[in-house]
């Protein structure tokens, strides 16, 4: 019987990057890598209070129209629904374009490492 070793795909997985290095080497670098902690400062800020306001807005609509708190859906009251079953896919969407965005600021931070370091 002969053992099998099971991985991933080579193509999908990204090799790390080294941030240290590209800093480490001149003050360019240190530049990029301050920017890139910046940019994905900014995008964990903006994806996190886009998800609070998408929150607060579910009481918000339930207040407007009060006859939405009355109504039922197959027994169950809609503001439980919405705010029990509605918070799932707001959360899914909002990780997926968090992992999206921050994917692209590092690919772009790894384009501009290798222009520094003149690897082509």
């Amino acid at each position: 019987m002969t053992r099998v070793r099971v991985t991933a795909p080579r193509s999908v997985a990204r090799p790390a990057v080294d941030f240290r290095g590209t800093a480490e080497e001149s003050a360019v670098g240190q530049v990029f890598v301050r920017s890139l902690i910046r940019s994905q400062l900014r995008l964990a800020l903006v994806v996190a209070g886009g998800f609070v306001l998408i929150v607060g807005a579910f009481p918000l609509l339930l207040a407007a129209f009060p006859g939405l708190a009355e109504s039922t859906v197959a027994g169950i009251p809609f503001d439980w629904l919405l705010l029990g079953a509605g918070i799932y896919p707001v959360t899914g969407i909002s990780a997926w374009l968090y992992m999206r965005s921050a994917a692209r600021n590092e690919a772009r931070y790894r384009d501009l490492a290798r222009d520094l370091s003149g690897d082509r």
